[in-house]
């Protein structure tokens, strides 16, 4: 049986025009960016055409892109400046945050060097911008607001301009995890009221260990990163010319297919919960999956059965790649953050199913009577 991979919010493929974008810079174009001579201006330019490329499909400011080694670099970056640069002395996040920007709010709780809140959840897995509202009026403290765009596990969307206008009136500084988002929706940051946002360049078809940290223009902040002046003195290290041509390559490929991608996408989604709702007893969908959510992403909670506890291992057997996520913490598995803060039950198994171009409904139909046979 083929491999069939449904875990593209994990990582996706490497899209064959993206390769062939970056394979001169891993060949004869080897220049250091930083060397004066030809060879090192012709990967300089290709660099900074990158950046411009971005700057314009993201709608930003080529100054405000500074190339990274990807989302979990660029969080925490803009979280650690945002206190120790922007002067933070509090951090509203929610409890369903990526681990990046998790564990770098509670190293620097850990620290002293900020006092944390977290902002409720409501049952769909959507935050509470009433609660968000009430803990930035009553914080005396300048505050930095992290909430992430849409979450890597249940798909959630958040309403990143309300929040944004929220911060605007209190004075807060806000950084979001986009991770999900770059290179999956347009984005217009000229117009959205954030300071950072993080993408990663293997989530939407392009090469892995590199991403980008847009810094709004408005906002000084030091390097996390010492050592040299690559990015515009905010990241030191010899710049990852090819992984950065490639991001480039990937975001115009994929803004250039959003229209047909992301329908295509949404029906199979959507096709995958029809099909369970029909084959499977017992299930539940998380978060909010026909209602403010990503396209690509499909949290599932089936319930728990002998059978059903080794069901990531089974898939896995049979050639379905899915990802865990469930309430329960047992041996290895240490369970969800995410799926215990929305939907804590012990007696489900949660598997997140997640899409790409690539897929199909006839995949949708295997994986659908394997996850019958299996339960």
């Amino acid at each position: 049986m083929e491999r069939i991979y449904f875990d593209n919010a994990a990582t996706t493929s490497l899209d064959p025009h993206v390769l062939e974008a970056m394979m001169p810079y891993l060949t004869e174009k080897f220049g250091n960016p930083s060397s004066i001579y030809s060879y090192g201006r012709e990967s300089r330019l290709a660099i900074e055409n990158s950046r411009k490329s971005v700057a314009k499909i993201l709608n930003a400011h080529p100054a405000e892109i500074f190339f990274t080694s990807g989302g979990t670099e660029s969080s925490n970056t803009a979280i650690t400046a945002a206190v120790r640069d922007l002067g933070c002395t509090h951090i509203i996040t929610s409890p369903l945050e990526h681990h990046a920007t998790l564990h770098t709010v509670e190293h620097l709780h850990k620290r002293g060097e900020a006092a944390l809140s977290y902002v409720a959840v409501l049952p769909n897995g959507h935050i509470d911008l009433e609660d968000l509202e009430q803990k930035l009026a009553s914080s005396a403290e300048k505050t930095l607001v992290t909430l992430m765009h849409a979450n890597n596990e249940i798909g959630n969307l958040l309403d990143m301009q309300s929040v944004g206008e929220l911060c605007k009136l209190y004075g807060a500084i806000f950084h979001s995890d986009t991770v999900q988002t770059v290179g999956h929706f347009p984005f217009d940051l000229r117009n959205t009221p954030v300071h950072f946002i993080t993408a990663a360049g293997h989530k939407f078809h392009g090469p892995k260990g590199t991403g980008i940290l847009y810094i709004n223009e408005n906002v000084r902040i030091h390097p996390l990163i010492h050592g040299g002046s690559q990015e515009r003195n905010m990241r030191a290290g010899t710049e990852s010319v090819y992984g950065i041509v490639g991001f480039a390559k990937a975001l115009e490929l994929a803004t250039a297919g959003f229209e047909a991608d992301s329908g295509y996408i949404k029906g199979i989604k959507v096709y995958m919960m029809e099909q369970l709702k029909k084959h499977v007893k017992g299930i539940s969908f998380n978060g909010d999956p026909l209602g403010r959510s990503l396209y690509t992403v499909l949290s599932v909670s089936f319930p728990k059965t002998e059978k059903s506890e080794m069901l990531l291992f089974n898939l896995d057997i049979n050639h379905i790649c899915a990802s865990g996520g469930s309430a329960c913490t047992s041996g290895v598995e240490q369970g969800s953050h995410v799926i215990r803060a929305i939907n804590n039950n012990p007696n489900q198994v949660t598997v997140r199913f997640s899409f790409s171009k690539h897929n199909t409904r006839e995949e949708v139909d295997q994986v659908v009577a394997k996850l019958k046979e299996l339960i």
